[in-house]
């Protein structure tokens, strides 16, 4: 049952960064990412400090910990992008219809 709450809430998150992405303005589809990119940031808040002190591996895995947490931000970027890329077509498919016109 929990399973298919996350998934439920996945393919929201997802459906509605498609949904932002394909608005005329381009900030509305950035604000899914930006608000992953910052909460990534919490991540390495959590762990612990071992007693001995930050070693070098500690460090290495709280690096390692920030860049796994950044993945939901890479997708919702990419899916920013493969949206925005139709758009793009699509308005420069207008200018040279435009121009054609003229």
């Amino acid at each position: 049952m929990r399973g298919l709450i996350i998934l439920a809430f996945i393919v929201g998150v997802v459906l509605l960064q498609i949904f932002l992405s394909k608005t005329e303005s381009r900030w509305p589809g950035l604000v899914l990412p930006i608000i992953a990119f910052l909460f990534s940031f919490f991540l390495p808040l959590n762990m612990m400090i071992p007693d001995d002190g930050a070693t070098a591996s500690f460090y290495v895995q709280m690096a390692m910990l920030w860049l796994f947490g950044n993945i939901p931000a890479i997708i919702l970027l990419a899916i920013y992008f493969v949206c925005r890329e139709k758009y793009r077509r699509k308005k420069q498919l207008d200018k040279m219809i435009i121009q054609d016109l003229n």
